[in-house]
């Protein structure tokens, strides 16, 4: 579920100290031994050749536990007496003691003792956390047991009783309340939230209210944030002027996903490549918009190519940092020195991001292209309907422009110059329809040079004007039936004529005003 492993990747760094909370018999690399090598090992016996001394490598089992030319092997797994790195590490001679005494470092005990252990029992390697799938760890033992309730209270009880300390009493219910409201929503309680906790004295009451809290869309606004700091989101192009971006439907998707509890592969595949998904819907097309948080520019002087990169390189880095959980920005110019990724596969991955159509410039325009049209939640039915609508009506006048083709042809062949022009109105109007004061319910036009009645499904008025002393109110409504002067198409030009009368009384009459 997405607050869990989110959560993971966002505060991995808090992991690992959790973990040490619980006695474990056996040595773990990642926790207890890699620390200690990269701290006072890896600068010189690492993976960057450049610095390494001595050709020997310690963060790998392969180059640690190879056979050395003049020396033996820097790690014998299961032999710790017959390393190399532990003869160098416990030793007093000051030309053979590591680290050395010029690089001022130096192992505690526990560290000496720790890197002991961790070589007689294999010296395991394992690779970085964020490539491991993650496992539950076993659930220590407590001598207060009675003060657990569920499996995390055996590991801050362990961690209390190493210490020497005792738990506190527990919170008073407005307390727990509280903390639990701020958590899960970022707002204190409501005072109607508030009193109906205090009031529930069944059993479960707790776990009731935590329920309440997670079907609030306050749930959703407040975990969102993480990922949306994550995702760089921002309602600002973040490079130059910094104009307004229009990029909040992202956000809403963001926030959306977290209320409905998506699973965490969705909520993954959507954000990276929901437009490739068979038949997208808008919402996945929506989700890519992780992609599309990345700063941008329109800058005068910018060099296309350049951001083009840049954009490229911003989009390989965040995806690895927020999914991998690697600083994938260190292998732009080299092999990574810590995490497992090459300089050869950062831009490997990079290709992945290397083909967009979106300009290098973004125009300081709020919905630079390739853009997705997000209509309202309350317009999407009608949205999502219009494409047919569209499709019938053309077909409807294609239809009829097919169907009037034969009548035409005939009509054509048998009609002569002198019968066209006679219909023109070459001496009269083509359309008249004097707007009356008085009754307008009914105007009496002339159509084509024939008297015709047209009667208005709203009737107009003549009030006073803003700058005159009466003015004709029209509408949409209206307006169709007034120019009902012959048969267009929509997509046909035509023009109208207006005669306004002003009557020698009205000095400033005005001929439109809006």
């Amino acid at each position: 579920m997405i607050q869990c492993v989110s959560g993971l990747l966002l505060f991995c760094l808090a992991v690992p100290s959790l973990l040490a909370a619980a006695p474990s018999k056996k040595i773990d690399y990642n926790r207890d031994i890699r620390p200690i090598l990269a701290e006072n090992c890896f600068s010189c016996h690492g993976p960057d050749s450049a610095s390494r001394k001595a050709g020997l490598r310690l963060d790998s089992f392969e180059a640690a536990t190879a056979a050395r030319k003049d020396a033996l092997p820097a790690i014998i797994p299961g032999k710790p007496d017959e390393s190399e790195t532990i003869k160098r590490v416990f030793t007093s001679d000051e030309d053979d003691i590591m680290p050395p005494a010029k690089s001022k470092k130096a192992l505690k005990p526990e560290d000496k003792e720790k890197l002991r252990q961790w070589i007689a029992e294999g010296a395991e390697y394992q690779l970085h956390w964020s490539l491991l799938p993650p496992s539950r760890p076993p659930v220590p033992e407590v001598r207060q047991s009675g003060w657990v309730e569920n499996p995390i209270d055996h590991f801050v009880l362990a961690r209390l009783e190493k210490e020497g300390l005792k738990p506190n009493e527990e919170a008073d219910r407005r307390t727990l309340a509280r903390r639990v409201t701020l958590d899960l929503t970022g707002l204190p309680p409501s005072p109607t939230l508030l009193e109906t906790f205090l009031k529930d004295k069944a059993p479960g009451a707790y776990e009731r209210l935590v329920d309440q809290l997670l079907s609030s869309k306050h749930f959703g606004e407040h975990r969102a944030r993480y990922w949306l700091d994550a995702a760089r989101y921002a309602d600002t192009h973040g490079i130059h002027i910094d104009n307004f971006r229009e990029i909040w439907s992202y956000r809403a998707w963001v926030i959306d996903a977290f209320n409905k509890n998506m699973p965490f592969d969705q909520f993954t595949i959507e954000q990276l490549a929901g437009d490739l998904l068979p038949n997208p819907s808008l919402e996945q097309k929506i989700a890519t918009g992780f992609n599309r948080c990345n700063i941008t520019t329109s800058e005068g002087g910018a060099i296309d190519e350049e951001y083009l990169v840049l954009y490229t390189r911003d989009r390989t880095e965040t995806t690895s940092q927020v999914w991998l959980g690697l600083t994938a920005g260190c292998a732009v110019c080299h092999d990574h020195k810590y995490d497992p990724l090459s300089q050869k596969e950062f831009y490997q991955m990079s290709a992945f991001f290397n083909n967009t159509t979106q300009p290098a410039m973004d125009g300081n325009k709020k919905d630079t292209p390739p853009i997705v049209v997000v209509p309202k939640a309350e317009d999407r039915k009608r949205w999502e309907a219009l494409p047919e609508i569209i499709n019938s009506s053309k077909k409807r006048v294609e239809d009829r422009r097919a169907a009037a083709k034969e009548d035409h042809a005939t009509w054509l062949r048998a009609v002569r110059p002198e019968a066209i022009l006679g219909d023109l109105p070459l001496d009269r109007l083509q359309f008249s329809a004097p707007l009356n004061d008085g009754e307008l319910q009914t105007i009496q036009s002339i159509l084509n040079g024939y008297p015709k009645t047209l009667t208005l499904t709203n009737k107009p008025v003549v009030k006073e004007g803003i700058i005159s002393a009466n003015a004709f109110v029209t509408s949409k409504e209206i307006v169709p039936v007034i120019l009902e002067a012959g048969d267009f198409e929509r997509d046909q030009p035509f023009s109208a004529g207006v005669w306004v009368r002003i009557s020698d009384e009205d000095k400033e009459g005005s001929i439109l005003a809006r």
